[in-house]
């Protein structure tokens, strides 16, 4: 039995958002993070080892493109195409293009690519009959290319809204491109029964290519699913449909082959007891918001289409992604970067809320996100200004305490991106209070512009302190100030992203201790704890200093000089 659709929506509902306004917000949000930062602790500055490891920027480090290596040790993610991007980028950029700039060029490509391909993926959906709203017995109702043009824009809002986006969709590592490939495959499959080739050769591209970005376990499970998916949603053409299934199976047959041949394979699975569930819940409640809150009313209003779910595309593959996505998380030790692939699958099931969003929710959903992205970004322009002027005196004392050292100083184009940003916000709230005929995508308009603005706030107001307090330029400026210039210096147990670090910011030729070049290094630096565990030999090295992280107590340097013959 084909039950009615639950969406009810006039031609009106579905004005165009105009794509000039599109294209600048999304690039707002695209390009504050990618300029003007640093390399963060510890998987994105771990992710620039290994890319810079490969283009031969650190003196002493050789790695293979086969097995990426980072102080003689390989990734444990086991990912391959992010790093081989981010060394070409190096290797491509002009001599006057820092090496951690470079490699953001691609990567803020793979986040403009995810947005891309989840508005299609979304549109291609919505243009399904099953999706369609109601016709109305004298006509009037939206036209089915503009109902999904305008399903696909508030899709869009929905995923830029996402908390838990921000901050890894601007890092350089593996997470970021997994999730790109991740979007890609999800608008191949949407897009499979319109445009059969096109969809298939994407398809032939993403799967590869999540499994050399380290996840071909996800890789077989959304491609193989995803296709049985699509293939039954039109009977009359099943056979052609079981034929593309085919095509697919082959493709992740292809793909494990390719996994297990270059050793890609990894054991992740960590199962959470009953007593993490209030962790993975917290976790999952402010990531996912507020997606979820609408993918959840999307579930209740289309709850009859449900029952025959392979029957609805714009359902059954959002679904299925986001089924995958959210029990790898759970079984993978509550993971925010395996999380990070629900993303566009979540939101185009906010999407379909929209067209069955009753006014009171619509107007509680507006004066939520006004009140909280209001405080976020008051917040975050008080803090600023009391560290300028020192009034009030009570945040510049706290970021005192947290960050000691700290010395900030005022950017003039931080300031005046940072103010036309927040009269754009007051610009939007006044727009969506006015009287004006309703869109379809107008409900989300205010969550995904303050979360834009608050990220862009963030990336100028807080940029110097935030790469104060998570880089680790401060740590390596004090070592270099102690040990001053050296050919060499001998590394004892330090962490993955205490050599990188070391080697970007130093720089420095690090050897580790005990390989027959160790003899002329007058220097040797320690991670503390592997110190405490097992120190230098005391007749070999005299620990001279040990050097805490400014704004980590639990991370320090143990810093050692050559005892002479």
């Amino acid at each position: 039995m084909n039950h009615p659709s639950p969406a009810i929506v006039a031609q009106h509902a579905v004005r165009r958002l105009p794509r000039l306004a599109l294209w600048l917000f999304c690039l707002a949000y695209v390009l504050p993070g990618f300029i003007g930062r640093d390399p963060w602790k510890r998987e994105d500055i771990v992710s620039f080892g290994f890319m810079s490891s490969l283009a031969e920027l650190f003196s002493g480090h050789t790695s293979s493109w086969l097995k990426p290596l980072l102080m003689g040790q390989a990734d444990p993610g086991a990912a391959l195409l992010p790093y081989w991007l981010g060394a070409w980028a190096i290797q491509l950029a002009p001599s006057w293009l820092p090496a951690d700039a470079a490699v953001r060029i691609p990567f803020a490509g793979l986040l403009i690519a995810t947005m891309v391909a989840t508005w299609y993926g979304i549109y291609a959906l919505a243009r399904n009959p099953s999706a369609q709203p109601i016709a109305f017995a004298f006509g009037g109702e939206a036209k089915p290319l503009d109902y999904a043009r305008a399903v696909a824009d508030g899709g869009l809002l929905a995923l830029i809204a996402c908390l838990g986006l921000a901050r890894l969709a601007h890092e350089t590592t593996p997470a970021l491109a997994q999730l790109s490939f991740t979007a890609a495959l999800f608008f191949a499959l949407a897009n499979l029964a319109a445009y059969r080739r096109t969809a298939l050769a994407i398809i032939a591209i993403a799967l590869p290519s999540l499994v050399l970005s380290g996840a071909p376990s996800t890789a077989l499970l959304l491609g193989a699913g995803g296709a049985l998916v699509m293939a039954f949603q039109n009977r009359s053409a099943l056979r052609v449909r079981m034929l593309d299934v085919g095509l697919i199976l082959l493709m992740c047959l292809a793909c494990a082959l390719l996994a297990h041949k270059l050793g890609l394979w990894r054991w992740r699975l960590h199962p959470q007891g009953l007593h993490d569930i209030r962790q993975m819940a917290r976790l999952f409640v402010w990531f996912l918001w507020p997606a979820w809150p609408l993918a959840l009313w999307t579930l209740w209003r289309w709850r009859l289409q449900l029952m025959q779910v392979w029957q609805h595309p714009h359902l059954a593959l959002p679904l299925w992604f986001l089924a995958v996505t959210l029990v790898s998380t759970a079984l993978t030790g509550l993971s925010d970067r395996a999380l990070l692939l629900a993303l566009p699958a979540l939101a185009t099931l906010a999407a379909f809320a929209l067209p069955t969003l009753e006014r009171s929710v619509s107007a509680l959903v507006d004066w939520f996100t006004l009140v909280f992205f209001s405080l976020c970004g008051l917040t975050i322009w008080v803090v600023w200004l009391s560290m300028q002027t020192g009034w009030p005196a009570q945040p510049a004392a706290n970021v005192a305490r947290l960050a000691p050292g700290f010395e900030f100083s005022f950017s003039a184009p931080a300031f005046i991106v940072a103010a036309l940003a927040t009269l754009a916000w007051m610009g939007l709230v006044r727009w969506r209070a006015g009287r004006h005929r309703a869109a379809l995508w107008k409900s989300l308009v205010l969550p995904a512009g303050g979360a834009a603005l608050c990220w862009l706030l963030l990336m100028t107001l807080w940029l110097p302190l935030l790469n104060f307090g998570r880089g680790y330029a401060p740590l390596v400026s004090q070592v270099s100030g102690l040990i001053g210039p050296a050919s060499c210096v001998n590394t004892h147990a330090l962490t993955l992203s205490q050599g990188a670090a070391f080697g970007f910011h130093g720089p420095y030729r690090l050897i580790p201790l005990g390989t027959p070049k160790t003899l002329g290094c007058p220097w040797l630096i320690a991670d503390h704890l592997a110190v405490a565990q097992q120190a230098p030999p005391a007749a070999q090295w005299r620990e001279r200093e040990t050097i805490f992280r400014p704004t980590d107590d639990g991370e320090a340097i143990v810093v050692y000089e050559r005892v002479n013959p």
